[in-house]
């Protein structure tokens, strides 16, 4: 067990809440609070609910998976070679011609292009070969109960979790997921899926997991609720001046949101190497190669993708394997 996983677990054997007595969440101190809130303000049953937490595990690996994501503080060279491979533009290739009509329908209706929805579900999921293997009940009750640094934002997915498998007629005990509790092909959270997930196939059923109907009309969704816009420029390559001040560049997860137009960016020494409004909103970037730094503008459709992951590398990955998807899908 790692130094961080050590701190975590200890950490909350210590919260006043808790208790580590045990492996299911039936007698946690913490399942009381909660239910007697889903009960009082959702209208559950407390003794359905208790009994349903009484086969939640508390699960060790979901900490330590935690405590150390795979992909976190990669610099770009390495980071995009988990998704930028031949492996994902194959089978990204072969989920396209799969599920075309599908796919196009999503595009007609939202206005984005099928490259993007195509890619979010490849780096998320392998187009639906790696969707988790976790209970998302143990998932999210170990992250809301078990892990303090974030148990606010884990104890309100739980909290969707158990309304949309109630309003679903879904067994909760059954469905699989990431070790964060992320679900299906496109990895929604509870959260993301009460707001965004969408019965695209019309059989009265929002199914994520097994449906790729549903789960290419739900991230189509998704994109369009966070603002997609229609035939708008998602990045663009640009130079960089000498004395250009790093602080212009996007640094952590709250500098992706866009502040500052293109034509600011101009006068501080990052311009772009195709035409762009001067007007429009942009964030600038640079990612590290082995040799050096590349440099981009990302605008408003850029940072709707880092709307699905809070992330500028994510986001870039995902553009870069739908621009590659659509250099060989045969539109």
């Amino acid at each position: 067990m790692s130094l961080r996983l050590k701190v975590i677990v200890v950490l909350a054997c210590l919260w006043p809440t808790l208790s580590c007595a045990g492996d299911n969440y039936g007698g946690h101190p913490a399942t009381a609070a909660l239910v007697d809130e889903m009960v009082v303000e959702e209208g559950f049953d407390r003794d359905e609910l208790m009994q349903l937490f009484a086969q939640a595990e508390r699960k060790d690996s979901i900490l330590a998976a935690i405590s150390r994501p795979a992909e976190k503080s990669k610099p770009w060279y390495e980071y995009r070679e988990i998704f930028l491979n031949k492996q994902r533009e194959e089978q990204g290739v072969e989920f396209f011609h799969k599920h075309r009509v599908t796919l196009e329908r999503a595009e007609r209706e939202f206005g984005v292009p099928a490259e993007i929805i195509v890619a979010i579900i490849g780096v998320e999921t392998y187009y639906g070969r790696v969707a988790g293997s976790y209970r998302v009940l143990d998932a999210l009750s170990t992250l809301a109960f078990d892990y303090p640094p974030r148990s606010p934002f884990f104890t309100a997915e739980l909290k969707n979790f158990l309304i949309l498998t109630r309003d679903q007629k879904m067994d909760p005990t059954e469905l699989i997921g990431s070790y964060a509790g992320a679900m299906g092909y496109g990895q929604f959270m509870p959260s993301s899926y009460r707001s965004y997930a969408i019965d695209f196939d019309n059989d009265d059923i929002v199914d994520i997991w097994t449906n790729p109907v549903d789960a290419i009309g739900s991230v189509a969704n998704y994109f369009k609720q966070h603002g997609w816009r229609e035939g708008g420029v998602v990045v663009a390559p640009a130079t960089v001046a000498a004395d250009t001040p790093d602080t212009v560049f996007v640094r952590t997860r709250d500098d992706l949101e866009p502040v500052r137009t293109v034509a600011q960016f101009a006068a501080d020494g990052v311009v772009a190497k195709m035409p762009l409004d001067p007007n429009a909103l942009a964030t600038a970037m640079k990612f590290q190669l082995q040799d050096g730094y590349e440099y981009w503008l990302g605008l408003h459709n850029f940072y709707v993708i880092t709307r699905y992951n809070h992330s500028s590398m994510y986001a870039m990955s995902v553009y870069q394997l739908s621009q590659r998807l659509a250099e060989r899908i045969d539109r």
